[in-house]
């Protein structure tokens, strides 16, 4: 077993404390993606794991086995980092042998191993060459071949997409992720890309300054974030926040914006009176012949979308259309949100919650 148990964790560079006291499991053979903003302590938690910075406080456990005091190379892990870290003098087979040499491996027992990583990653016709002859996304492979040849309990990914261009990254990640259903290793895979956690994480743990907001499976986090640093983190264009008023005393609550209402659920926190936070994600925002008055600043046409940024007062709304729009800069719209696609957060500090609307099974 390759489950990673993480019990009240605690990093601190003298008086200043990083990572604060965090507790989660990874169970055996997961992909767990650990993302958020630079400096939230993502790749410091990922580096304690690999015995690369010692735990201040707590226990990190790795197939039930407490690891704290245990160098990187008796925890049983391979690293791939953002730099793919080759020896440029050493061929691909050879850099992908190299830590199995190390060891005192048998030789035919190496080759082999080389030899069945490179059929995973589609480097056999590589093996002589030199990483100045390989591309980017073939580099990248040539460093996770050497993760893979040692045949860890625990794969530990570092931001190991961050150098590629746009195109490659997609492909990457649909070959990481592939790999993983493959070779079913427990993984943990740091990013700050959002779109990278959703569409490769069994589960996914959001970060920031050292703490823990949620943890969930995309969709989860996507449909019901629980609070609105998790809300406008997951999600591209990021979800819509206006401020708004609980009214409808006696009967169904509404959000009362300026003027306009819009109707919610019953739910835990949802008040007459109560000032809060409405999030609306862009797709889930219609053209109605009345609603939240808008004014067009910036379209943006991808293709298979059109991005529409528009203001509100103070208030920036973005909406994201399918259907082909000839907006104009300068142009009135109205606004409504999809039945049951508005999200309710306390408009105090942290964010929280409120009621349970929000989410696709709402509405």
């Amino acid at each position: 077993m390759a489950e990673v148990t993480i019990r009240e964790v605690r990093k601190t560079y003298g008086a200043m404390e990083v990572i604060h006291g965090l507790s989660f499991d990874i169970a055996d053979g997961e992909f767990m993606v650990l993302v958020g903003p630079s400096g939230c302590g993502k790749s410091t938690l990922l580096r304690m794991i690999a015995g690369l910075e010692e735990i201040s406080a707590g226990t990190i456990a790795i197939g039930g086995r407490v690891v704290n005091g245990l160098p990187p190379s008796k925890r049983d892990i391979a690293m791939v980092f953002q730099n793919y870290a080759l020896y440029p003098h050493k061929t691909v087979a050879a850099n992908m042998a190299f830590s199995l040499r190390m060891r005192g491996m048998d030789k035919a027992e190496i080759e082999r191993r080389v030899r069945d990583a490179a059929a995973i990653l589609g480097l056999t016709d590589y093996l002589d060459r030199y990483p100045r002859a390989l591309s980017g996304g073939q580099r990248q492979r040539v460093a996770m071949g050497r993760a893979i040849v040692r045949d860890p309990q625990v794969f530990l990914f570092d931001e190991p997409l961050s150098n590629l261009d746009a195109k490659l990254r997609v492909q990457m990640r649909a070959e990481i992720r592939e790999l993983h259903q493959r070779l079913r290793t427990t993984t943990v895979y740091v990013t700050h890309d959002q779109i990278e956690a959703m569409t490769m994480a069994d589960r996914i743990v959001v970060m920031n300054a050292g703490h823990i907001e949620q943890i969930g499976a995309p969709l989860e986090l996507y449909d019901r974030p629980a609070n609105r640093f998790v809300a406008g983190f997951i999600g591209s264009p990021s979800m819509n926040f206006i401020g708004a008023r609980i009214a409808g005393e006696g009967g169904a609550p509404v959000a009362d914006i300026g003027g306009v209402n819009l109707p919610l659920e019953p739910g835990p926190g949802i008040e007459p009176g109560r000032e809060v936070v409405l999030g609306i994600r862009p797709e889930h925002l219609q053209l109605a012949d009345s609603g939240i008055a808008v004014t067009v600043a910036v379209v943006e046409p991808t293709g298979s979308e059109t991005h529409v940024v528009t203001r509100h007062g103070d208030d920036e709304i973005v909406a994201v259309f399918r259907e082909r729009h000839r907006f104009g800069v300068g142009q009135k719209l109205h606004l409504r949100p999809a039945p049951g696609m508005i999200h309710v957060f306390d408009a105090g500090p942290g964010g929280a919650r409120l009621g349970g609307q929000g989410g696709r099974d709402a509405g």
